[in-house]
């Protein structure tokens, strides 16, 4: 390919610049995969992610192997570690060689990159680090190459489903392809040019005032990595080997801005400083000599315009490249951002004996439920075959009690969300109404989540259970509708029934948060007789009760204002207090919504 060619020049039909940048990446890539580090491709399963991917495959030398990695990839498969058959076969440890050493050289494919476990994130990280696989387990130590380019391919549909950022600050290219249709703006480098790239990058240097122009532009947006500098040196350095330059030209180090600088903005540059423009033209000093005819410059008309300098064209090609919806986000601030949905109601991971998914394995003895792990356990016994043998042992395979292994489980517990509702006199005449309306679209939220829902009503003398818990919508509706209103305010029997229900909950291997909607204002005691002191002093009775439990709890004063006496019990039930004296039902429902995103097992915690 001569010098001449222009294989990354952008495309000029509307709407391709997307791809065509998609597709740059690919290609650099696939000069240069160790050092780029990879691709975070967020694209859902269709045709612009299999031609995507399809580039990448044919622009790779047939000497680069392509590997899929599953998600849940033990570390043996991913790493190495014993054969466990050849052990057993031969008498003695047999190393085999994981799904990353295999692949030095090459690509990496990993799906549902956004669903990664935190274990699996660093060892990937820790890999692309060092270029080197180590591992040491089962009586061997493992050492192998693994320079490689991973490519993360998101499949997250919500804004909150995203790459580890340990993990994706390791890949030079990000690029999402959610809403980007395939087009052919230019013809696509062959595996003879990525070749022949590939044999001239390693002689291919970068300019210093390119690597000041890189540095400056990721300062400018506000790029806090140091590894996306180094990533955009490299990307120059591809580019202009793919153009058969020894030295990288301003398109190369603008295109490589372009490529790993954008998608990492957090800011836009500061404008430039009025101070610093030059001043009026004023009338010449009295003592000025004028210019001796015939020696003046050549008027600027008829001179060839200056050529912009590094600086100013990287930082415009990074700006162009930035998504529009992007740089509105960036102009408005942090103010303007979104928030991040919190975890929903999915529930947190417990361990358990007998159900769920395999989370790994631990010594111990298959008793009280737990299950035996067979190959685990024989790949713990057979590095120590040998010495049983020398030691007497006259049996083919020795195993002994410290080698048995079993599963561990983990499963994730049902969230249900328990709704305690005043329905007293006082709660009635002031804020049931948006109460009812609140807690209709608190339980949409909760269906859509999956998770159950139950509602307690409490007036007159006692609370009541009027919807067990249940994903029903339409019968937690007809449930809620059906809510009388009046009577007094049995504050401590709801208190007793919530944590009855949540106890219950508990011991189904699930999790219970408690939404109480109460203006606070307790005047039947526990036996149901009157009288406001004893009242109150039941109900602080049970709301210290409720505390020493593992429910969440979520306290609304429903009051026209703040009430003291509502803020006491929610701090003796150790609940998370929210007084809102001027909310309607939307507002609340949404408030409500963000304090069960943080308060739910899965989020913040209390």
């Amino acid at each position: 390919m001569t010098q001449d060619a222009a294989p990354f020049a952008e495309a000029e039909r509307p709407g391709a610049a997307a791809w065509s940048d998609a597709c740059l990446a690919a290609e650099l890539l696939a000069v240069d995969p160790a050092g780029l580090g990879g691709v975070w491709l967020r694209a859902r399963i269709g045709p612009p992610r299999d031609r995507w991917l399809a580039l990448l495959r044919n622009a790779l030398p047939a000497s680069c192997p392509v590997t899929r990695v599953p998600l849940h990839a033990g570390d043996e498969r991913l790493l190495g570690g014993l054969d466990l058959a050849a052990t057993l076969r031969s008498g003695r440890p047999v190393a085999e060689r994981g799904l990353l050493a295999a692949t030095d050289g090459g690509v990496v494919l990993l799906p549902s990159a956004e669903r990664l476990a935190a274990g699996m994130a660093a060892r990937l990280t820790g890999v692309l680090d060092t270029g080197e696989v180590t591992a040491e387990r089962d009586g061997l130590a493992l050492r192998s190459s693994a320079r490689i380019g991973l490519v993360a391919l998101d499949e997250g549909i919500e804004a909150d489903e995203r790459v580890p950022a340990a993990l994706a600050d390791r890949l030079a290219f990000h690029v999402d392809l959610t809403d980007v249709q395939p087009v052919d703006a230019r013809p696509a480098l062959s595996a003879r040019d990525i070749e022949e790239a590939r044999g001239r990058l390693s002689a291919t240097s970068v300019p210093d005032d390119a690597l000041e122009a890189l540095c400056a532009a990721a300062w400018a947006f506000g790029v806090e990595s140091l590894r996306a500098p180094a990533f955009a040196v490299r990307a120059a350095r591809a580019a202009a080997a793919v153009a058969g330059r020894s030295e990288a030209a301003p398109e190369d180090v603008a295109l490589a801005a372009r490529l790993v600088l954008s998608s990492r903005a957090t800011r836009l540059p500061a404008p430039p400083d009025e101070a610093a423009s030059p001043p009026p033209e004023s009338e010449p000093p009295p003592d000025a000599q004028p210019e001796p005819a015939g020696e003046s410059e050549p008027d600027d008309a008829d001179s060839p315009p200056d050529a912009p300098a590094l600086d100013d064209l990287v930082l415009a090609a990074t700006a162009a490249a930035i998504p529009a919806g992007l740089l509105e986000q960036l102009r408005s601030g942090p103010a303007g951002r979104a928030r991040t949905p919190g975890a929903g109601g999915s529930g947190a991971l417990q361990r358990d004996r007998r159900r769920g998914r395999p989370a790994g394995t631990l010594r111990g003895e298959p008793t009280r439920g737990a299950r035996l792990n067979l190959v685990e356990t024989l790949r713990a016994a057979a590095p120590w075959q040998p010495l049983r043998r020398d030691a007497g042992s006259d049996t083919r395979l020795s195993i002994r009690r410290d080698d048995l292994r079993i599963t561990r489980l983990k499963r994730r517990t049902e969230t249900t969300t328990v709704f305690v509702v005043d329905a007293s006199g006082s709660a009635a005449f002031q804020r049931l109404a948006e109460a009812k309306g609140a807690v209709e679209l608190l339980l949409a939220d909760c269906y859509v989540r999956r998770d159950r829902v139950a509602l307690i009503s409490f007036r007159g003398a006692a609370a009541e259970l009027l919807l067990p818990p249940t994903r029903s919508l339409t019968r937690a509706k007809r449930s809620l509708a059906a809510l009388p209103g009046g009577g007094g305010t049995p504050l401590a029997a709801a208190i007793d029934d919530a944590a009855t229900l949540a106890d219950v909950i508990a011991q189904g291997g699930g999790s219970a948060v408690l939404v109480f909607l109460t203006d606070g204002r307790a005047n039947v005691a526990r036996d149901g007789a009157g009288g406001r002191e004893q009242a109150s002093a039941d109900a602080t009775a049970a709301a210290q009760r409720l505390r020493t439990g593992r429910a969440t709890v979520l306290f609304i004063d429903t009051s026209p204002r703040p009430h003291p006496p509502a803020a006491a019990i929610a701090a003796a039930m150790g609940a998370r207090y929210l007084p809102l004296p001027a909310a309607d039902a939307t507002t609340l429902s949404g408030i409500v919504r963000n304090e069960l995103a943080a308060a739910a097992p899965g989020g913040a915690g209390r």
